[in-house]
């Protein structure tokens, strides 16, 4: 078994673009479509519709930002040089025309679907979410594949469970802590302050942009 290793240490920035319903979608996928015994290789209708909304997402942040990896329902990208991201209002608007392009692909591929039945007609639910967190990250190669390792690679990552179907009522949102907001200059007008608190960490100030 080969050990890890350690290629360099750097500070940046983190995004996380999650498909929100992703599990459940695919939980009543499986249902309404269970394998066939004698077709093993049908893939139910809905499985391209979601490799083709992550493929999406992964063109409108990639670049500035550079991928990391697929985590089942989620685009995980990271910058390492804040200044080929976009700062201020212009950060927002990114965010927001990368949500946009999403619901436009999410359309579209809901009207080529071939499949009618009540489970596939959920996709329609799903929806997006963004995190974006600054700090520092070891970058490392283990198996052949590149890991970010790291404190704040851990915060962004739990950043994804937090209060802020609360606080807007489950409209869809760009979540930035204030790190984040601190580096790039993004003005705060419109957001709404949080404060999450997680095991082992300090609390953490964020604010939360939705999109409407």
């Amino acid at each position: 078994m080969s050990a890890a290793m350690i290629t360099g240490a750097a500070s940046g920035l983190f995004l996380l673009a999650d498909i929100s319903g992703y599990t459940g979608f695919l939980q009543a996928v499986g249902v309404a479509h269970p394998p066939d015994p004698i077709d093993f290789a049908e893939v139910p209708p809905a499985y391209p519709l979601m490799s083709s909304l992550l493929d999406g997402i992964i063109g409108r942040v990639v670049p500035p930002f550079t991928l990391s990896k697929l985590e089942g329902d989620a685009v995980f990208a990271f910058a390492v040089d804040a200044d080929d991201v976009p700062r201020g209002d212009a950060l927002l608007d990114f965010l927001a025309a990368c949500y946009g392009g999403f619901r436009t692909h999410l359309s579209a591929l809901e009207d080529a679907l071939t499949c009618d039945c009540e489970a596939c007609s959920r996709g329609a639910s799903l929806d997006l979410k963004f995190v974006l967190h600054a700090g520092r990250f070891v970058i490392q190669t283990i198996g052949g594949g590149r890991e970010l390792a790291g404190p704040d690679v851990v915060m962004a990552h739990r950043l994804l469970k937090n209060g802020a179907d609360a606080a807007l009522g489950h409209a869809p949102y760009a979540l930035v802590t204030d790190a984040a907001v601190t580096r790039l200059d993004i003005p705060r007008a419109g957001s709404t302050a949080m404060t999450e608190t997680y095991d082992h960490y300090p609390p953490i100030e964020v604010a939360l942009f939705p999109f409407r």
